[in-house]
């Protein structure tokens, strides 16, 4: 049963991770371009990649860290809630660091502190909800 609730948290991953990809991608390359925003709206459409980005990371660990053609799942699996926070930890520095990068003109992107506040926000939710579900998997 609890290998059957694991291998379930794997497949929800992998789902999470290719939808919220799409979602990201429509938002960035589809929906901003042609809708013209004002206030909020605007505001939000311009954090939501970063918020959607940095809640798929626990995800994305799990899926691609469990899989098993990656050196059979053995190698960074975390099946403990404590490394479940460090990816996530993980996933924060290279958010941050991805931010600072962005201050060098020759990548011609726009450095932004709300993006690291949503990033940090995102991961904040997704290293709550992720525990949760790992919890319900090994402890069912």
């Amino acid at each position: 049963m609890k290998i059957i609730l694991v291998m379930q948290l794997r497949t929800f991953s992998k789902w999470m991770v290719v939808t919220g990809t799409l979602l990201i991608w429509i938002l960035k390359l589809f929906i901003r371009p042609a809708i013209h925003m004002e206030g909020w709206l605007k505001f939000f459409c311009g954090v939501a990649p970063n918020l959607m980005g940095s809640y798929l990371v626990p995800f994305a660990g799990w899926w691609l860290f469990t899989h098993p053609g990656f050196y059979n799942g053995r190698l960074l699996r975390f099946p403990f809630f404590s490394d479940t926070r460090m990816v996530c930890l993980f996933g924060f520095s290279l958010a941050v660091v991805n931010e600072y990068l962005q201050l060098i003109p020759f990548f011609k992107r726009t450095f932004d502190y709300y993006d690291m506040l949503f990033s940090a926000f995102g991961l904040v939710i997704a290293c709550y909800h992720f525990t949760a579900l790992q919890r319900r998997a090994y402890f069912a």
